[in-house]
């Protein structure tokens, strides 16, 4: 009986909650990078774009995926499944890389207006030749470029998981202010209001 009892007494002082140490709810509560888009939109298939794929390989150093038309526009000449311009998708310490030369280029600087209300970043860049590895080539020509980064923090995979897939709760979104946060102090990002 006795140890019964101690069982059931072992089993109510185990789910006592543990409050977390604040590097473990600094790390759950910060946010991350997720991804960095990069995309050139040429609006046409053929030889322009092969040398926008050059270009966007030359400065990450991964394989660009063509784009496709969603519509039929007859007045811009575009098919709907028509490939009309190149991505390349970067994730991990290969974003970061990429991120450090192309606020390099914008003197870390970012308007306000670039941060959405879900802390995520889009900015431009007008010509590719500013980036410290890229010269300019008469026979590619200058092709500019959208960057767009995904912010998130731990605990988003609920919203893409097979099984047991839900929203993500308030606390766990990414906001604004954060994002803004996160780029001064990680990438010396001065944000102009």
């Amino acid at each position: 009986m006795s140890t019964e009892k101690s069982k059931v007494t072992k089993k109510k002082q185990t789910k006592k909650k543990t409050k977390l140490d604040p590097e473990k709810k600094k790390y759950l509560f910060s946010p991350r990078i997720e991804k960095v888009t990069i995309n050139i939109g040429v609006g046409e298939a053929g030889e322009r774009l092969k040398k926008a794929e050059t270009v966007l390989q030359n400065i990450t150093g991964h394989k660009p995926v063509e784009t496709l038309s969603n519509t039929t526009n007859k007045d811009w000449g575009l098919r709907k499944q028509m490939p009309i311009g190149c991505k390349v998708t970067l994730r991990g310490k290969d974003a970061r890389e990429f991120l450090k030369e192309a606020l390099n280029t914008r003197e870390n600087k970012m308007a306000d207006y670039s941060f959405d209300d879900q802390g995520n970043l889009s900015f431009g860049i007008p010509d590719h030749t500013l980036f410290k590895t890229q010269k300019y080539d008469p026979n590619i020509g200058i092709f500019g470029m959208d960057i767009s980064i995904t912010m998130e923090k731990p605990g988003y995979r609920i919203k893409r998981r097979r099984i047991a897939r839900r929203k993500i709760p308030h606390r766990y979104m990414v906001v604004k202010e954060e994002t803004i946060k996160f780029f001064s102090e990680t990438f010396n990002v001065e944000v102009i209001k």
